[in-house]
């Protein structure tokens, strides 16, 4: 038996399913046979190759709402410290820190080289700032 699409997967999930309710009933896998144990075994094998050939979409990240949320993903993006992304920036660690607890607004100076550093639109800058 070869699982070639989403329907005979399915066949297959209800044959395997109809084993395990009989284990269930039964008390265990005990109260399989011998074969019956060894097609379960099978089918579960052809499931679990055709589970592994399924592409995993990755979960949708919601895009960042804030200038905070919008560094601290590029900091993410770029396995960047603080440290780093301050001199990334050019300002000292103690203005990116006020900055991304909200104690200050950056600068226009600083608003460019976010743009120009880090790739971040310069509307996006200036609606969230």
């Amino acid at each position: 038996m070869e699982i070639k699409t989403e329907q005979d997967y399915q066949v297959l999930m209800t044959r395997i399913e109809a084993f395990l309710q009989k284990a269930t009933a039964g008390g265990g896998f005990s109260a399989l046979s011998q074969e019956e144990g060894d097609e379960l075994h099978r089918l579960s094998l052809l499931a679990e190759a055709y589970e592994d050939s399924i592409p995993i979409m990755p979960l949708p990240v919601p895009p960042p709402k804030t200038l905070v949320d919008i560094l601290e993903y590029k900091m993410y993006e770029k396995r960047l410290k603080q440290r780093d992304m301050a001199r990334l920036l050019d300002v000292s660690e103690a203005r990116l820190s006020d900055v991304l607890t909200g104690k200050r607004k950056p600068n226009l100076d600083l608003a460019k080289r976010m743009h120009l550093r880090l790739g971040i639109d310069a509307e996006t800058i200036l609606r969230v700032a």
